[in-house]
């Protein structure tokens, strides 16, 4: 396989992983909605329980994590980003980093439900479930439009 071969192939696995990243990251919070209308204890909770740990665990964060070794590898071994003059890649990798916090977030607010121990309400998992869909639009944006 030539290089340019293996970089479109890096390049269509990173979007795959990406894709399956934001799935998670958009129904993850959903999820917690729902969870929060569960009687802690009842047979609903620990079925969320099972549901956010597998979603996260099996789906979500292998997913960014091939999301972020694709994109370093397009990075580094096929040096497909300019430095010097690609203002729209530092934005977009704050919005990336961005969302890998909020990742980080999910994860804590998971092991809260895990223990019984949320103290946020479905409005506020509402709302935080628009974040990764704003940051996506603002991501996608860039990608395509490169306006910097």
């Amino acid at each position: 396989m030539d290089s340019s071969t293996l970089y479109l192939v890096v390049k269509a696995l990173h979007l795959i992983a990406v894709i399956a990243w934001m799935a998670g990251l958009l129904y993850l919070p959903r999820l917690y909605v729902y969870h929060c209308d569960a009687e802690p204890g009842s047979k609903q909770s620990e079925t969320f329980k099972v549901m956010e740990r597998r979603l996260l665990k099996a789906i979500t964060t292998p997913a960014m994590i091939a999301s972020w070794l694709f994109a370093l590898l397009l990075m580094f071994a096929f040096d497909a980003i300019d430095w010097s003059s690609d203002f729209w890649f530092h934005a977009k990798l704050t919005l990336v980093l961005v969302l890998s916090g909020f990742h980080g977030a999910l994860s804590r607010w998971r092991k809260d439900f895990e223990a019984d121990a949320n103290t946020r309400s479905a409005r506020f998992y509402r709302i935080a479930n628009e974040v990764p869909t704003v940051l996506m639009i603002a991501v996608v944006f860039l990608v395509i439009m490169r306006p910097f």
